[in-house]
């Protein structure tokens, strides 16, 4: 059996793999912190659920129209509307199972052999995966920790060639928790403009953020008829395993991203989708509540790192990863993060696992209670202090 050629362009998920090592540790007998997964550890708002639930006892097991129900593009089209401060209309939104496809379906738009997308890295691992899958070429621009892990405006600007075709943002970002600033913002939006490129924009986590408010790159003028924006409950609502997402972009992208939407998923869920609407028109204090606590969590994570010989970690300003500089330690970012599953029982993830950039980085998920941060942080710091550093 031979597998098609570009299969060997796709990457793994680096989160699974050490999750997979830690529950054989687990079935071992060994005591594991997890703070590897990115995803809340709170659960679904019962008024989603409850959402949920009516819907199946209201028949809402068949299909939608591709695109999704339109009372759920029209909430969703309302909601961005007041929270990103710019106009959307339903036609414009694309329901889809979380937002990966949003990703797939952009690259798979506008991005052919020989076309180059810039891509941030560290970085979610999933960009440079897809982009290379679809045979374009992949662009790292770098995320630096001297720069607030944002990026050096003209490394970037060298970055674009006649062959780039798409940029990829995230903003807060996974997995340094960075946030680009408006000047950032209109640093891209001139290059987009000026070289007739599109954007797609992961807001995934744009509820989760610690200071300000968030600025959407759409939401810059002429940028809404060339940025695709991708989102989705997971984050925000702690509807990881709901499966359902959305992209925000013009009508014409719209039109033939729902041609790809009925050609590969049909649609996306009903009954949830009917949940989908609860979480965007409902209540938004379970919302708040979240991201009060991982504020809270976050102070107590980065504090006790920086206390940690060998590690330095800037406050992030969204989503709910720290990442570690751990250069001091004298040990590359894999084999710390082995050495800390083994010997501390702290599952984590290895920095370069977000790209080259990422070397000599941890990226640490504090969402996991407050009593399980202070002692992976005490388990952390008494590993350290074995090695010689």
């Amino acid at each position: 059996m031979r597998f098609a050629r570009r299969m060997d362009k796709l990457g793994v998920v680096a989160s699974l793999e050490v999750l997979a090592k830690a529950t054989q540790l687990e079935e071992e007998g060994k005591s594991i912190i997890h703070l590897e997964i990115g995803e809340p550890d709170f659960n679904t708002p019962d008024n989603i659920k409850e959402a949920c639930k009516k819907a199946v006892d209201d028949n809402y097991t068949h299909y939608s129209p591709p695109a999704g129900f339109k009372k759920l593009r029209q909430a969703i089209a309302e909601y961005v509307t007041k929270e990103r401060g710019f106009q959307v209309a339903p036609e414009e939104v694309i329901v889809t199972t979380g937002g990966k496809p949003i990703m797939y379906y952009a690259l798979t738009l506008f991005a052919e052999r020989g076309d180059e997308v810039l891509y941030p890295n560290p970085g979610y691992p999933v960009y440079e995966s897809v982009i290379n899958f679809n045979g374009a070429k992949a662009i790292p621009y770098p995320l630096r920790e001297s720069e607030n892990f944002s990026f050096k405006k003209d490394v970037f600007k060298s970055l674009i060639t006649p062959r780039t075709k798409m940029i990829i943002i995230n903003s807060p970002a996974n997995p340094t928790g960075g946030i680009l600033s408006k000047d950032d913002l209109e640093t891209i939006a001139g290059i987009a403009i000026k070289n007739d490129l599109i954007v797609l924009s992961d807001e995934i986590y744009s509820r989760i953020l610690y200071k300000g408010e968030f600025i959407s790159l759409a939401s810059l003028p002429g940028m809404k008829e060339r940025t695709i924006i991708l989102d989705g409950l997971s984050k925000t609502y702690a509807m990881t395993g709901w499966r359902l997402g959305w992209g925000i972009m013009n009508k014409d992208i719209a039109k033939a991203m729902n041609k790809l939407n009925g050609n590969i998923i049909s649609c996306a869920p009903t009954m949830g989708q009917m949940a989908a609407v609860e979480a965007l028109k409902g209540s938004q204090g379970p919302v708040d509540e979240m991201v009060s606590e991982f504020k809270v969590r976050r102070e107590l994570l980065v504090n006790g790192l920086n206390k940690i010989p060998g590690f330095k970690c800037l406050l992030p300003e969204g989503a709910f990863y720290a990442f570690p500089n751990i250069k001091g330690t004298k040990k590359n970012s894999k084999e710390l993060a082995e050495y800390l599953l083994y010997e501390a029982g702290v599952a984590l993830l290895p920095g370069n696992a977000f790209g080259k950039y990422g070397e000599g980085y941890l990226r640490i998920s504090y969402a996991n209670s407050r009593e399980n941060l202070e002692k992976a942080v005490a388990q952390i710091d008494k590993a350290i202090s074995k090695l010689d550093i």
